[in-house]
């Protein structure tokens, strides 16, 4: 095989290949290498560590057709020494490879192609729909950081993506905190729903295109698609929790602040948290305030206050301010809305006026 690549494209498909390569792989070293392959279909890369996987196809000329399967991590740091102007040119015979760039080369001993998999594809799909990279990427990541990071229940270390009446929707949680996000979809949006292993989602988020995606799936299997390239998971099996039934209806008290106050207000409260991270937040409905305290034995304690609209009655609770902290960069509109259904139950956060975005925070004991 004789290959040559502009060295930026050849960079950013390495580096987006990469990150889908098994890291520690002593049972299949293939798994740990980027197939390049040269054909009729172009110039591809590929790579997987047998739960994602990816294919990306390269502008490049062909000399000689072939295939050959080359340590990610070497390929991938050697490319970035190359900088991003010119081309580089990758020649494979035998049990090595050449690259050569302008000013120099390198040889790389590759790894056995014939123990490279094949990159699985969702078989009878059960849905198959397309929608803009911006609007999952930003789906995603409204509520990737609330899902759990334990295995011991796979369903909470995902993310669950459903979607019904043209409204897709992404939902993730740790059972202590749970965020919900909501995106309108224009065109065929049929019923459907899946859980993405979380650990999965970072990198799927990196590599997918803000143009057009076509998502495939089954029960075992999901496809992102697009012009030039392809990105497969594999995804959870089992159910997720009747999330619903844990939202409150009604509520007790409810706050409206501003954002950037209430922002301000817990980064100077959570420097007094104790060893739990606790703060204590008060709806003071006579004085229409938010009060925030917190006291850690061995630094000391503080008392901070924010005004609002706060209606209702009294109410105190108890939050890991971490928790209670981390919807308000998320949150898009100026002021944001509180809303407490009572003691040792959960808390609702919005965005005034947004329906779209939901987070919920439990309380945690006096």
């Amino acid at each position: 095989m004789v290959i040559t690549i502009e060295k930026k494209e050849l960079l950013n498909a390495v580096t987006n290949a990469s990150r889908f390569s098994e890291k520690k792989s002593a049972t299949l070293p293939a798994l740990g290498g980027i197939a390049i392959v040269a054909g009729d279909e172009g110039i591809k890369l590929r790579a997987t560590n047998l739960e994602t996987g990816i294919d990306i196809r390269v502008t490049g000329t062909i000399t000689t057709p072939g295939v050959v399967v080359v340590p990610a991590n070497t390929l991938r740091e050697l490319c970035a020494s190359f900088g991003t102007t010119g081309s580089i040119t990758l020649e494979h015979a035998g049990d090595i490879v050449v690259i050569s760039s302008e000013t120099g080369k390198s040889t790389l001993k590759t790894l056995p192609y014939e123990d490279f998999p094949i990159l699985p594809l969702p078989e009878s799909p059960k849905a198959v729909f397309k929608v803009l990279g911006t609007d999952l990427q930003k789906l995603i990541t409204f509520v990737v950081s609330c899902a759990s990071t334990s295995t011991i229940r796979p369903e909470l270390a995902s993310v669950f993506l459903s979607s019904e009446g043209g409204v897709l929707k992404a939902v993730a949680t740790d059972s202590f905190r749970l965020a919900e996000k909501k995106i309108s979809i224009s065109g065929n949006l049929p019923q459907m729903s899946m859980l993405i292993p979380a650990k999965n989602i970072t990198d799927i988020l990196q590599v997918l295109p803000e143009t057009t995606i076509e998502i495939s799936l089954n029960d075992h299997q999901c496809a992102f698609m697009w012009e030039t390239g392809v990105l497969t998971t594999r995804l959870v099996s089992g159910s997720y929790p009747d999330y619903a039934q844990i939202i409150p209806k009604t509520f007790i008290a409810e706050a409206t602040v501003l954002r950037k106050d209430i922002e301000n207000v817990l980064k100077r409260v959570a420097v007094f948290s104790d060893t739990f991270q606790k703060i204590k937040c008060r709806f003071v409905v006579a004085e229409k305030k938010l009060a925030f305290t917190a006291r850690n034995n061995d630094i000391g304690e503080s008392e901070d206050m924010v005004s609002g609209a706060i209606t209702g009655e009294d109410v105190e609770l108890s939050f890991n301010h971490r928790y209670i902290s981390a919807p308000l960069s998320l949150i898009q509109a100026d002021t944001v809305t509180i809303s407490a259904s009572g003691i040792g139950r959960a808390v609702v956060m919005r965005g005034t006026g947004d329906t779209s975005f939901l987070y919920l925070v439990m309380p945690m004991n006096q």
